[in-house]
């Protein structure tokens, strides 16, 4: 099946969920209730640009359960967003802060832009516009957004500026802040490192040593990075590393700490002399032993699972298989360990970041990285011994944990 026949990625998150509610024996009033979203919500977002010009961008919020507790979710700047992948990756929010057992619900928002083309100027006023338009249905205890692909520290410190010329000083509201402004150390790494943790159970699991083994990344931003760094540190060799540009290969590791050079001068791991071009598909094509996809969605599918070689697939990015991939991908033998848990470490951190605000107690860097690591590794056991016991996929094994969380807090509550 090539790519453009496979399913949205709505749907393809809503065919794990009902297969999960199958096996859960989850009432059809209750799959109802769950995965209709609470709320969805498109605004327009009009910004003066540099030149003169008045350009119009469109952005949403969708906030799909809420259950558990308040919504949490990113807020990604990209040209492809839009309320089908908004909504996707909203729900995907409730499935995730279910597994790893943190008290929010799931919600996501987007703007559609390309923010690389766009001045620092342009972007913080579409950002505090965005704000102010959405600013009714987010808050410390309702909705609490975080950054995403296209956003960063930065961009929260916009949004919680603007939202708090209209509320007051509510440092809460999001999270991946600077830390001037209420962040919390080791959030801007906590994806990458949440990445590596797992990544170093599943090999203990395997009887792969960590030493001996090889990793290819696709997606050399903030999470590919971190987890490049975390598990060049335990002892893994990197051999390729891409970007949205292309990628570089060395069959004998790469060193990452030039590579962040060429990349800080360049903009880009192209052109890096340690290694060789490759393209992104050729990436996802070389030996090794955990191919780590940690760019955007659908990167394997139908259409190019069949040419994957590594010994594991460990998905860094979110919905990075879509379920035609991962079909070919279980048949040849080859495990898929889940966003839902791989890539939770980044939520697991904006929520110490959020308790710190609500208590106005801050935490240092060795409590959060204790935490984070005791919460990841304890999702990753119960994912892999409901997997070992059930004989299910990884990805079975994590949504029906998730859902099953969240369809008893529904019926605890007396609905439908």
């Amino acid at each position: 099946m090539t790519r453009s026949a496979e399913m949205t990625p709505f749907q393809a998150v809503t065919y794990h969920f009902e297969q999960a509610c199958d096996r859960l024996g989850v009432r059809d009033e209750v799959r109802a209730l769950i995965i209709t979203p609470d709320r969805e919500v498109r605004v327009e977002i009009p910004v003066r640009m540099d030149d003169g010009s008045l350009k119009v961008f469109i952005g949403y919020r969708i906030q799909h359960n809420a259950s558990r507790g308040p919504y949490k979710g990113g807020i990604r700047y990209h040209p492809e967003a839009d309320d089908e992948e908004v909504r996707a990756l909203a729900s995907l929010m409730t499935w995730k802060t279910a597994l790893v057992g943190i008290p929010f619900g799931g919600a996501k928002g987007g703007v559609c832009c390309d923010p690389r083309t766009m001045s620092s100027r342009e972007l913080q006023d579409l950002t505090r516009r965005f704000t102010h338009s959405i600013g009714n249905i987010i808050g410390v205890n309702q909705d609490i957004p975080a950054p995403d692909v296209g956003t960063n520290a930065q961009t929260m410190a916009w949004m919680m500026s603007a939202y708090s010329e209209d509320h007051g000083y509510s440092p809460g509201v999001v999270t991946g802040k600077p830390l001037e402004l209420g962040g919390s150390p080791g959030r801007e790494q906590a994806t990458g490192r949440g990445v590596s943790l797992v990544i170093k159970e599943a090999a203990r699991d395997f009887g792969f040593p960590m030493e001996k083994t090889v990793t290819a990344i696709q997606g050399f931003g903030n999470v590919g990075s971190w987890a490049a760094w975390y598990l060049d540190q335990g002892g893994c060799k990197i051999i390729a590393v891409s970007d949205v540009n292309g990628g570089v290969h060395n069959g004998g590791g790469l060193d990452l700490e030039q590579l962040q050079t060429h990349l800080g001068s360049a903009g880009t791991v192209q052109g890096f002399e340690g290694g060789e071009a490759i393209t992104n598909e050729e990436l996802l094509a070389l030996e090794c032993d955990f191919l780590v996809p940690a760019a955007l969605g659908g990167a394997i599918h139908g259409g190019n699972a069949a040419d994957v070689k590594s010994r594991m697939v460990v998905e860094a990015a979110n919905h990075p298989v879509t379920p035609e991939g991962e079909t070919i991908l279980n048949d040849r033998g080859i495990p898929c360990l889940p966003d839902l848990l791989v890539n939770a470490g980044g939520v697991t951190v904006s929520y110490f970041e959020w308790a710190q605000n609500i208590q106005r107690f801050p935490w240092d860097l060795g409590r959060v990285n204790e935490a984070l690591e005791q919460i990841l590794i304890r999702a990753y056991r119960e994912v892999s011994i409901k997997a070992q016991q059930e004989q299910i996929h990884y990805r079975d094994a994590a949504f029906d944990i998730a859902v099953g969380r969240v369809a008893q807090a529904l019926e605890l509550q007396g609905f439908p």
